[in-house]
């Protein structure tokens, strides 16, 4: 089916779990390649599911509407890895899946992921799965604090991560995620101390080939992404390194699809491997303008085994900044018209029924000849922007 993809009597519908911005991107590039798409997520109405009449709005939860999605789909991927492995594994049953569901099972409990990443040779922070505020405390005395605790699933954007300087922050940690109705067992690493944030995004496709972009940096305020710098500006071996450790990073997870690859840079030139999501990734918002192919056309081309696309940029830098919640209520701005005054900028919103501090509720981006005029661009224009 996949050798024919475009020689059927009907086009070939991509079935996504999950419907928020990155399945609604991702149906972007899917329908403009003339395909379909089917989407299933927790409630109705989602960025991606308004843009499709095979809309489960019930969830993967539900098995009727579970059933449905996969009577409705040809292939399926997924917006985010928080998805049981055996809610895929049923899926693979009898629908094409990718990632894999043994590549998510890899991905999606961290201690796995960094273990995977160590045992691969990808250099890693020291790390250890802790079963009780005794042993974060033996890890942070024999490595040194501050460590980090993270919850093994389910944690994003700085969510499920506390930084421990001594014994009693350890106890706290282990409060906080252990302690009530929903217990998340947790993980210690070392406190990286790092000069910069670098993300890379790989798309590869089941026969191997790979899309590598550029390195890009990433800039955090309380833990979420605000700016994205193409390329990351720092010397170019570095910039290389980091791809070549992201393609290791995919390749030891048996990845097919696209991810997007975190890493520290320390002050000595080491590249350090932080994470990797087994989806498109906000640092890689950009390629939509930034580059020849965009990141979730890639993920499309990947899924359905076809040739990937350049990855290049189009010019020599992009600038990409998010847009955040600053208020509770509507997710509808007050005005964009001073912001379309830009001329040089291309502004996305998700269409998120509601807004809350900190949410993403859409971005916009900036290409130019240097990294310094696209981010200009960019910062110029999201002050305009009027909530």
């Amino acid at each position: 089916m996949l050798a024919s993809l475009y020689h059927t009597d009907q086009p070939v519908t991509i079935g996504i779990l999950g419907g928020g911005q990155l399945a609604k991107m991702l149906a972007q590039s899917a329908y403009r390649m003339g395909l379909r798409v089917a989407v299933i997520e927790h409630g109705k109405d989602s960025p991606a599911g308004i843009m499709t009449k095979h809309e489960f709005g019930n969830g993967w939860a539900d098995d009727g509407d579970l059933e449905a999605f996969i009577a409705a789909s040809d292939i399926v991927t997924l917006e985010n890895e928080f998805i049981d492995p055996s809610i895929l594994e049923r899926i693979a049953e009898k629908r094409l899946v990718f990632p894999e569901p043994a590549t998510v099972a890899l991905v999606q409990d961290k201690f796995i992921q960094k273990r995977t990443m160590a045992q691969a040779g990808i250099a890693t922070p020291e790390f250890a799965a802790c079963n009780s505020p005794e042993e974060l405390v033996a890890f942070g005395e024999r490595h040194g604090f501050p460590i980090v605790v993270k919850t093994r699933k389910f944690g994003y954007d700085g969510y499920g991560n506390h930084t421990a300087r001594n014994e009693n922050d350890c106890h706290s940690a282990w409060n906080k995620f252990m302690s009530g109705e929903d217990p998340r067992p947790v993980m210690a690493e070392s406190y990286v101390s790092f000069v910069k944030e670098l993300a890379v995004i790989v798309a590869r496709n089941r026969r191997g080939e790979t899309a590598v972009y550029p390195c890009v940096q990433t800039i955090q305020q309380n833990h979420i992404c605000v700016t994205v710098l193409a390329p990351a500006p720092i010397e170019d071996h570095l910039r290389t390194e980091a791809q070549r450790i992201a393609v290791a990073c995919v390749e030891a997870i048996n990845g097919t699809g696209v991810f997007g690859i975190e890493l520290f840079l320390t002050a000595d030139d080491l590249i350090i491997f932080n994470e990797i999501a087994p989806r498109p990734h906000n640092s890689g918002h950009y390629t939509i303008e930034g580059c020849h192919t965009s990141q979730f056309e890639n993920g499309i081309r990947a899924v359905c085994n076809l040739p990937l696309g350049s990855p290049d940029l189009v010019q020599g830098a992009a600038a990409m900044i998010n847009i955040l919640g600053e208020r509770r209520g509507s997710g509808v701005p007050d005005s964009v018209v001073d912001l379309m005054k830009h001329p040089h900028v291309a502004l996305h919103l998700y269409g998120k029924k509601e807004s809350r501090i900190g949410r993403k509720m859409g971005h916009l981006t900036a290409i130019g000849t240097t990294v310094d005029q696209a981010f200009i661009r960019a910062r110029d224009a999201v002050e305009s922007l009027i909530w």
